[in-house]
């Protein structure tokens, strides 16, 4: 399996994913553990993955998504976003929508 085929898998296998530098319980940067920090806030159930552990993980992403930097956040699929976006969706509770719209359970 290739690295592109090994990152569809992993978004197609969790309905929240994010891609970080560290784990949801040890980040290892600011903009990771703000972005984990959102999803623990509303008591999302998400994967972390860490890039930090896999180099093709870690340049492959930024190809999938033609998106420079980590973190980013996948809802089903859907790329929403990095550390900025998401913080900025969270405070206009565009992403507690969005959760809503995909029936993901979090905390009201």
């Amino acid at each position: 399996m290739n690295t592109q085929e090994k990152i569809k898998n992993i978004i197609s296998s969790n309905d929240v994913v994010l891609f970080m530098k560290g784990t949801p319980d040890m980040p290892q940067c600011g903009f990771s553990m703000a972005v984990a920090n959102v999803l623990k806030h509303l008591e999302v159930k998400f994967s972390g993955i860490n890039v930090l552990e896999d180099e093709e993980i870690r340049n492959g992403i930024k190809v999938f998504s033609d998106w420079p930097t980590i973190p980013q956040l996948y809802i089903q699929g859907e790329f929403v976003g990095g550390c900025d976006i998401v913080k900025e969706m969270f405070e206009k509770k565009e992403l507690q929508t969005l959760f809503d719209s995909k029936k993901i359970n979090y905390k009201k």
